[in-house]
This record gives C-alpha cells, structure tokens and sequence, in this order.
C-alpha cells in the first residue's frame, strides 16, 4: 500500500510518518515544502494542474494531509488551511480518485462550547478564530469532495517535539534554558485557567495511520482527543515537576495578537467514542507520560551548548515557528494548538 505524507517534517507529520512505517505492506512516500524533501509540495501555492500531475506519477493509495498553519497573516492561513485541502482534494479527485484522503482538521473549527459538556463530531461548527475559520474551510473541502475522505478534528497535541508555537514546546524550551535556575525564578505565562483536551501527538499518528488503512469507508468527521478536559495550568505544573524547577509560573495579561480570540474559548472535552468505534482507536499515552516525554527530547543535541533545545522537525507550516522571548512564554492559543 502506497501512503503519501504531506506535511511530512512537521509535528503531528513526523509522528504519522514514524507509524505509518512500522505497519507491514505500507510503504509511505513523503511530500512536503521543506527543503530535500521531494516530492516538494506547497499546497497554498502549487497550481492545481501540476498537483494533479504529481498525484498522478505517485499514484497513491492513500494521502494523509498533516501540512498546515497555526499563525501568521490573514492571507497565509487562508492559503495554506483553506486553499490547501481544496487544490489536494480536487488534484486528488483527478489524478486518482479511488484513494482515500485522511486530512487533520482541527478542535478550533468548534469555537465556543459549553463548559462541562463535551464535543461530538454533530456539535455545530462555529469557530471565533481566523485560524478556526480556515480550518474549517479546509474540512469543508473535503468533506464536501467525492473523495473517500475523513477529517480527524484534532484537539490539543502534545508529546515530544511539541511544536514551539504551542505553550507546551515553549514552556519546555524556556524550562531547559532556566534549568538548573536560582530558587526565586519566574516564568511568566499568560491565562492558564481554560480548559482543554491535550492528546499525545503519537496518538494522533495512531489515528491516522488507522484512517489511511482501513478497509471500509469512514464517518466524514472524527474527533481525536483524549476525552478529558483539563486546566491548561496543569500543563506547566507537570513540566516544573519533570524538569525539577524550583521556580514559579505568573500568570501576566496577554496582550499578543489572536490572544483574545483563543481567550474566548474557555472549555473544550472531545468525545472520542466516534472515533473508537469507527478505527478501534483509544488514546494509549497519560497525560503525565506525554509531558515526561516532551520534556525528554528538549535534551540538547551532543555538542551544543545546551542553550537552545531541539524543537518540532523544521519545514512544515504545521511545526509552528519562532521562539517567544526570554522568560515568556504564550498562553494556550486556539485549541489545536
């Protein structure tokens, strides 16, 4: 079985691709716009004609699309979350139209839930976001193609390489920089009194590699979480507990841009059983076990100078980009994220 991986350097991408290899029979080709990687393929800006022609040559039966971008400038999102799936599902539909189409959505296409009730994949789609709002353009393609196609709406991810847009990757990063640090340190960080749904990154590859290769046709949309909804405080409580600092966490008022859009957002649960029920699949990674891990590969590469730890896989929109500053580190964001 042939498996195309688009966005194949990014966070969620490397973990697909890493899982994907391990199932027998599969061979997995990688695409994506980073460099070396060929074929090279940059779904905001590659011409439908040329996508299908590529499509075509790599006759896949099966393409997971994990590319896409969690910040930047109105046009980029567009490009990238809505314009992206639209070209591939349509390139798809010409060049091989018996493959299945596997496409990670996002939680940030709800918007606004009830606190303490959980989200199903029938829960109205009404995002406060811009992020939110091209994601769900891009689930619209594809739900709205004549593909065999599933979207798995993907919660919060974190694991190892977290990507450095999210608070996870940054706070770890600013953790292995103040480690070991003087007793009185202090981190500060936005709003962490929302609640979100945090599911391990490998859980999520688990989830896609199921959808790639399942033999029966697939529900359109599928929530991948890990059915528990928790204070995003918790995440720097585990992180300080792992990497032994003895420091404090402020909390500051947030003042970055989209901060009060993700703001808005103060409760978020998936319910999961869609998504057992159709792949068999169930979370296998605790919370605990995701941040301990996550923590585990900041270690610095042999050799370096231990100031700047390893982030997400470069290359792909889906990674996140930059770094926050000294002893700042962003609130949450929009819930994938």
């Amino acid at each position: 079985m042939r498996i195309l991986v688009l966005g194949s350097t990014g966070f969620l991408g490397g973990h697909t691709v890493e899982q994907l290899r391990a199932l027998p029979g599969v061979r997995v080709l990688l695409g994506g716009r980073a460099p070396g990687v060929e074929p090279r393929i940059d779904l905001a800006t590659t011409p439908l004609t040329e996508l299908t022609a590529t499509l075509r040559d790599l006759d896949p039966d099966a393409v997971v699309n994990c590319a896409g971008a969690v910040g930047g400038a109105a046009p980029r999102l567009a490009e990238v979350n809505a314009r992206g799936p639209a070209v591939l599902a349509e390139a798809l539909w010409l060049a091989a139209p018996e493959a299945r189409l596997v496409h990670l959505g996002s939680a940030a296409e709800y918007g606004v839930t009830e606190a303490g009730r959980g989200v199903a994949e029938t829960t109205p789609a009404r995002p406060v976001s811009l992020y939110g709002a091209t994601k769900l353009a891009g689930t619209l393609a594809v739900t709205c193609s004549s593909l065999d196609a599933v979207v798995l709406r993907v919660f919060n991810p974190v694991g190892p390489g977290a990507a450095p847009a999210s608070l996870p990757g940054r706070l770890a990063a600013e953790l292995r920089r103040t480690v070991p640090g003087e007793p009185g340190a202090t981190i500060a960080v936005g709003d962490l009194s929302a609640h979100r749904d945090f599911v391990d990154a490998r859980d999520v590859a688990l989830a896609a590699a199921l959808a790639a290769t399942a033999p029966r046709q697939l529900p359109r949309v599928l929530n991948i979480g890990s059915g528990t909804a928790r204070p995003v405080r918790e995440v720097a409580e585990q992180l300080m507990r792992v990497s032994g600092f003895r420091g404090s966490i402020g909390e500051t008022l947030d003042t970055t841009p989209g901060a009060e859009r993700s703001g808005a957002v103060s409760w978020q649960r998936a319910e999961i059983a869609a998504a057992g029920e159709a792949l068999d699949w169930r979370p296998r990674y605790t919370f605990a076990e995701s941040l301990a891990d996550l923590w585990a590969a900041t270690v610095p590469a042999a050799g370096s100078s231990g100031a700047a730890p390893r982030a997400a896989a470069p290359g792909s929109a889906a990674s996140g980009t930059g770094t926050p500053p000294a002893a700042a580190v962003a609130p949450p964001g929009d819930p994938e994220r």
